[in-house]
């Protein structure tokens, strides 16, 4: 059986990184530009990137850095996971994009270079409902739990349940659908900054899912699958504690990659129990978090070669 897991991402050097105005009424996690001028933040945001790609590349991953192009600007091609996903039955999936400044991101020859490198089969695309103005984006929208073929997504302007109904269809995932609200009652834009799901445990704010019967078909969903819950609070997601991802080096060794922010808010038995299952690498990723509204989980797009 698969352990789920990859050992090579691809990541976009940013070449124009900013809050984005476009995504911030649904994005609680992002912060408008008013002290820095878009030059330093971009700036630092290359520092954070290029600082995450050598921790990577320090752990033994493979590493596939593309670079983002000056024009048209994209304030948000640093998370290349909402737009495109890669399968291991030899697929893939490009996805619709609630903001138009987002839908320029999708980049035929980066599809390409993976089909050619890896030898893809099929490409599907659901941009097509973009015209429809409902939308699904990509990991960003869907948490997968890879090993038991169950795809998790919490309802939101970004995720519609249309779009994931076909998408379930076509891959054969059971999904499990509900509501995610942060401390003030708004939507959760996307899933995966309130779970995150590994090999044999998952991390997740389960306070945000308000409606009892939703989490506890949730908490049935995973304890059934075999994972062991690790709860995280409101404050924690906050903190982007629940944009984490499990990948693995070159030689198979799991490792959980969060950024800084999302370690220093874990209590002492959150990371012995995060350690126990991986070796925790945690990148210091400040601006592209406030500016963002996204954390390293975000950044990476899996690629999973055919099998």
């Amino acid at each position: 059986m698969t352990d789920g897991l990859t050992n090579t991402v691809l990541m976009i050097r940013p070449a124009n990184f900013g809050s984005n105005p476009d995504t911030i009424d649904d994005n609680k996690f992002q912060n408008s530009m008013s002290q820095d001028s878009s030059s330093e933040i971009s700036q630092k945001a290359i520092v954070e990137f290029d600082t995450m790609v050598k921790a990577l590349t320090i752990e033994d991953i493979n590493v596939i850095v593309i670079q983002d192009t000056n024009t048209p600007i994209k304030p948000d091609a640093i998370f290349p996971n909402n737009w495109i996903s890669s399968h291991s039955n030899g697929t893939i999936a490009t996805y619709p994009m609630m903001a138009a400044t987002r839908r320029i991101e999708r980049r035929e020859d980066i599809v390409t270079k993976l089909i050619e490198e890896y030898g893809y089969k099929k490409r599907y695309s659901f941009e097509y409902h973009e015209e429809e103005d409902i939308y699904l984006e990509g990991t960003g929208s869907l948490v997968f739990d890879r090993i038991n073929k169950v795809v998790y997504a919490c309802l939101s302007k970004r995720t519609n349940i249309k779009v994931l109904e076909k998408f379930s269809v076509l891959y054969n995932y059971e999904k499990v659908v509900f509501n995610a609200s942060d401390r003030n009652g708004n939507p959760i834009y996307h899933t995966n900054v309130m779970m995150a799901i590994a090999k044999d445990h998952v991390v997740i704010c389960l306070d945000s899912i308000r409606d009892k019967d939703e989490r506890q078909s949730v908490i049935n969903k995973l304890s059934n699958s075999g994972k062991e819950i690790i709860e995280i609070s409101y404050h924690q997601m906050e903190q982007f504690a629940g944009n984490m991802l499990q990948i693995k080096s070159k030689l198979g060794a799991p490792i959980m990659l969060m950024s800084g922010a999302a370690y220093d808010c874990l209590s002492s038995s959150q990371i012995d129990k995060l350690s126990s299952y991986s070796k925790i690498i945690q990148i210091p990723i400040p601006t592209i978090e406030h500016y963002g509204g996204g954390s390293v989980r975000c950044m990476v797009m899996e690629v999973f070669k055919p099998v």
